[in-house]
């Protein structure tokens, strides 16, 4: 028996492709919408769901991107949120929020050295530097 899901939630059990509908009903400002409620609610996987689709279909925007790299994050799917937090970076190397959120997804992975860089320049960028 495999155990390579073994951190899936209920909610993730119990889905089916059939639900896709539910994530992806209406305009995108309504997804959105229906992102922060599941991520405010704490459905991380559900708000990943959402917003997956939606980053597809806005790619440029930074707010959807980043809330489902946070997403990721949150639900432990580290390679996606690095995967997402690296697009962000890339596009907008001063994003001071995606930087940190990098540097702490790095962390996560026990990857320190890499990690390091992307928190230094978070922290430049929020104006927080090495005292004397």
């Amino acid at each position: 028996m495999e155990t390579t899901n073994t951190a899936r939630t209920a909610h993730d059990a119990a889905y089916t492709p059939h639900d896709t509908a539910y994530y992806d009903h209406g305009t995108p400002a309504e997804r959105w919408e229906r992102a922060r409620m599941f991520f405010d609610a704490r459905d991380y996987a559900g708000a990943a769901r959402v917003l997956a689709g939606l980053v597809q279909e806005v790619p440029e925007q930074t707010g959807p991107r980043l809330l489902l790299a946070r997403s990721y994050y949150h639900s432990a799917q580290l390679g996606r949120a690095e995967r997402e937090l690296r697009a962000l970076v890339e596009r907008d190397p001063v994003e001071h929020y995606a930087r940190l959120m990098l540097g702490r997804t790095l962390q996560r992975q026990g990857r320190h050295d890499e990690a390091a860089g992307h928190l230094r320049v978070a922290a430049a960028l929020a104006g927080e530097f090495p005292q004397g």
